[in-house]
């Protein structure tokens, strides 16, 4: 009841029924708000009448626009296109513009755009636009060519581009600068595509750059390659220029590790001349003792332990000095020639001594003999200056003979007195000492008279030695005295380690040494030799430990030189001089740490590693000089490849194998390896640079012949034959193409392969049907002889006489064919059986209907078969055309009778359909 109640008082446009509610829209007034709300929730009813009816009375695009918002419907997208383009309404167009230019419905807006009246309000609805879909139909499909115009400069992607140069058909404006835009564009992507190809390929080769050796040239290429990248206009992307850091950190980080081997090479080379200047000091401070000694008058047991300890001196601190670098040849003969010195005064000495009571007894018995004996045993050299022992028995065995010459007696004082003031200018005061006593020892066998001026001169020397005495004595007495503190606090030092202490306990031994005799004192010299000793009691586990290690070093030094002299002993005659190289730093790698070693074996196993290696490396210059000489006939193998007429790609191939035997022979000589390698590859350079010329050139002549081959087909492409003799024409064409091959392979090529087989079937298939045509229409010229046949067959079966029929004088007939009237003459002079020509007239129908229609129908489907079989058993090997099955038919059709008029006139109608079937030619 409550219902019903609703429905009797509620208002008409809420009714049930949607035409009450369409009369209502049609009657509220949209002034009124409380109707123009009804209005408002009419527009969205669900009947499209309703909603229609209710938009009809809206004319306010502020609330369309809002009810927009909530929810569009079709009608109410079409109401606010017909307000805002002006055909309903009277919305003022700077209002209408207005509310465009606030829309953001794509669909409305490309409406408005397309049916707005009037310009500005298009383009306004045109600049709220985004999509380039809809862009391009507004540059395609808008009325107004500056709409379009401005639609289409928006279209920016190339899809959109080339959708314009398709579908702008009605704006050739529009067409043109989409072409030109689309042209630009696809340009501007080519060239940013052949940038990055020609940045990628100088990456590429960065990178492999990157990843070789060095070599002298490395650094330079570096920076080549990187000045060629920085010359590039175009800017790398992220990845590019991250893979360029990459390499060029790699790149750097050899040149600097190249630069860093170089340094440590400088610096060794450094320290081995610092050690060469060291040793030619040391050997220079014997041979300067040894000569010292052969100048003197007499060899005291002071001169001889001085000269031990110079001596002990020299070998401890030259073999040190060997540990770190060999000595060259030379410096090492004067080493060894200076050892020989000393060892040949020693054992003088040695036999001297040995025989010293023997001769001091002969001396007191008077046995001149027995002491001539002994001292011709004792095998005291000529050129040293002898010892007092020996000088007295000497004088002795002489005090018969004359004196020397005095004469060469006073100038040898002489000259040993400027001696003396040389060494005093140079401050050598344990030579100068010396000096002054063989001096004093002169003076006192030589005329006073005679040397007077010289012994003031010597006095005078004297004061200088003396002063010098003093001088060194006041300078070393300090000195003293800070070295007794100094290893006193070192001997009390328990925190430094034992190296440290041993470096530092022989440095102050050295200094105290290097002092001599100047200031010397019992008491100090007691005292640094009482904290010498402690040194060398806490040194003494330490050094025990490292006379362990130098034995293990000496057994690891021989053991390598067992290695390297068993490799010297049998060579490879194909070793690798890298390999060699390799060998040769590796050894002296381990030989530097297998250091050091004990001090007597020393000198034996260095001389026996410098041996060693100086055979490797001859070795490894003889096996270098045998690869250089390989690598010449690899160069002369070039040129003459070079200078061949051999194919160029076969020559390039040989040039391969050539620069692989390269690699695999290793380096030649440091010198010769640079020069050889750049003559090889400018040799190599000039084979590849033929074989792209030759391929520039096939290249070229292929693509001469891809565009005479696609002239031809164009050109046959073109032509349409009227004639079946027209057939040699294409022949001739195939005949060129075949003359064009072979063509180069590609997808053009394959396109032009299938173009040119399509037009040449469709040039054959048209030929055939003119072919078969003409065949027709020569078959219609028969016509009135075949009427004059059946008319006389006629009448030779009504009995009325048998006659021969005779062509007409207009009609001229092949051989077959008058061979074909000739049997139908025959043939009804001996009639043969009805049923027969029945079945041959059969027979040519349905042969002309396979012929025509390709299919006959299922009651013939026997002679189908029949003649099929016929075909294939008379055209074995060969399968004849259309038009020659076409003239055999008729040919037969003329030949066959007599036929009967009720057969013929029952057959006739289904050979001239047939007929008419093949003379349709369908259009070019």
């Amino acid at each position: 009841m409550s219902g019903l109640l609703r429905r009797l008082f509620s208002p008409r446009w809420q009714h049930p029924d949607p035409g009450v509610r369409r009369q209502a829209a049609a009657r509220l007034d949209p002034a009124r708000p409380e109707q123009r709300q009804a209005l408002e929730r009419l527009a969205g009813d669900a009947d499209p009448g309703v909603r229609r009816a209710a938009l009809a009375r809206l004319d306010d695009p502020e609330r369309l626009l809002a009810l927009l918002d909530e929810g569009a419907s079709a009608e109410l997208h079409a109401h606010l296109v017909a307000l805002l383009t002006g055909r309903q309404g009277e919305l003022e167009l700077a209002a209408r513009i207005a509310l465009t230019e606030r829309l953001a419905a794509p669909d409305l807006l490309a409406e408005i755009a397309l049916q707005g009246d009037n310009q500005q309000l298009r383009l306004a609805a045109l600049g709220r636009l985004e999509g380039e879909e809809a862009l391009i139909r507004q540059a395609c499909d808008n009325g107004i060519a500056a709409v379009r115009h401005a639609a289409a400069a928006r279209v920016t992607s190339e899809a959109g581009l080339a959708r314009l140069v398709q579908s702008s058909r009605r704006d050739r404006q529009v067409m043109r600068q989409a072409r030109e835009r689309l042209n630009r564009l696809r340009a501007d992507t080519a060239s940013l595509a052949a940038a990055r190809e020609r940045r990628e390929a100088l990456l590429e080769t960065l990178e492999r750059h990157a990843q070789a050796a060095w070599e002298p040239l490395y650094a330079g290429r570096f920076r080549h390659l990187a000045r060629e990248w920085s010359a590039l206009e175009e800017l790398p992307d992220a990845s590019q220029e991250q893979r360029y850091q990459d390499a060029c950190l790699r790149c750097r980080k050899v040149i600097g590790d190249h630069e860093a081997r170089q340094l440590s090479r400088a610096a060794d080379h450094q320290r081995r001349e610092d050690a060469d200047q060291n040793r030619e000091a040391l050997v220079e401070a014997l041979e300067e003792s040894l000569d010292a000694l052969t100048r003197s008058e007499r060899l005291t047991e002071q001169d001889i332990a001085s000269l031990r300890a110079q001596k002990q001196l020299l070998a401890n601190r030259w073999q040190t000095l060997s540990d770190q670098h060999l000595a060259d040849e030379g410096l090492r003969r004067r080493y060894d020639t200076a050892l020989a010195g000393y060892e040949r005064i020693a054992q003088a000495w040695v036999r001297l001594e040995e025989r010293a009571a023997a001769i001091g007894q002969a001396l007191t018995d008077g046995d001149n003999e027995r002491l001539a004996a002994l001292i011709d045993a004792s095998g005291w050299p000529d050129d040293l200056a002898p010892a007092p022992l020996l000088q007295r028995a000497r004088q002795r065995l002489a005090a018969e003979a004359t004196d020397d010459d005095l004469e060469s007696r006073l100038a040898r004082f002489a000259d040993d007195l400027a001696q003396l003031e040389r060494l005093l200018e140079s401050g050598a005061f344990k030579g100068a000492s010396r000096l002054h006593q063989r001096l004093r020892q002169q003076a006192d066998h030589l005329p006073e008279a005679r040397i007077r001026p010289q012994l003031a001169t010597l006095k005078r020397l004297a004061a200088r030695l003396a002063e010098l005495r003093d001088w060194r004595g006041f300078v070393a007495g300090p000195k003293r005295d800070q070295l007794c503190q100094a290893i006193d606090a070192l001997a009390e030092d328990a925190s430094l380690a034992d190296a440290e202490l041993d470096r530092r306990h022989r440095q102050l031994v050295k200094e105290w040494k290097s002092l001599g005799d100047a200031a010397a004192n019992r008491q100090q010299a007691a005292s640094f030799r009482a904290a010498s000793d402690r040194i060398h009691e806490r040194l003494a586990p330490w050094r025990k430990r490292l006379d362990a290690e130098r034995a293990r070093n000496l057994a690891a030094r021989e053991a390598l030189c067992e290695q390297l002299e068993s490799l010297l002993a049998q060579p490879a005659s194909e070793a690798d001089p890298d390999a060699l190289r390799e060998i040769r730093d590796k050894a002296r790698e381990q030989w530097r740490l297998s250091s050091p070693v004990p001090r007597d074996h020393a000198e034996a196993i260095g001389r026996r590693f410098a041996r060693i290696r100086h055979e490797l490396q001859a070795l490894i210059d003889r096996r270098a000089e045998e690869v250089a000489e390989a690598k010449r006939q690899l160069i002369a193998q070039a040129r003459a490849l070079l200078e061949g007429d051999q194919p160029a790609t076969r020559r390039a191939e040989q040039a391969k194998a050539l620069q692989r035997r390269w690699r695999e022979l290793g380096r030649a000589p440091r010198g010769e390896e640079q020069a050889l390698w750049r003559e090889f590859r400018g040799l190599c350079d000039g084979i590849f640079a033929s074989r792209e010329a030759e391929r520039d050139d096939r290249a070229q002549h292929a693509r001469e012949r891809l565009d005479a081959m696609q002239a031809l087909i164009d050109r046959l492409d073109a032509w349409h034959p009227a004639d079946s003799r027209d057939a040699q024409a294409l022949e001739r064409a195939i005949q060129e193409a075949a003359a064009l091959e072979p063509l180069p392979s590609g997808r053009r090529t394959e396109g032009m392969r299938r173009r040119w087989s399509g037009i040449i079937r469709a040039r054959r298939e048209r030929l055939a049907r003119l072919a078969v045509v003409e065949e027709v229409n020569r078959w219609r010229d028969v016509q009135p002889l075949l009427a004059r046949h059946l008319e006389a067959d006629a009448a030779g079966l009504a009995g009325s006489g048998c006659h021969d029929v005779e062509p007409p004088a207009e009609v001229t007939l092949p051989e077959d064919m008058r061979l074909a009237h000739a049997r139908r003459n025959a043939a009804r002079r001996h009639p043969g059986d009805p049923a027969e020509i029945e079945e041959q007239l059969a027979r040519l129908r349905v042969h002309l209907s396979l012929l025509a229609v390709g299919r006959v129908s299922h009651r013939d489907d026997p002679l189908r078969l029949a003649i099929q079989v016929e075909r294939l058993n008379e055209n074995l090997g060969r399968e004849p055309s259309r038009a020659e099955e076409l003239h055999g038919v008729l040919r037969e059709l003329l030949a066959t009778g007599p036929v009967p008029p009720a057969l013929w006139a029952r057959e006739v109608g289904e050979f001239d359909h047939m007929l008419e079937n093949l003379a349709r030619l369908p259009p070019p």
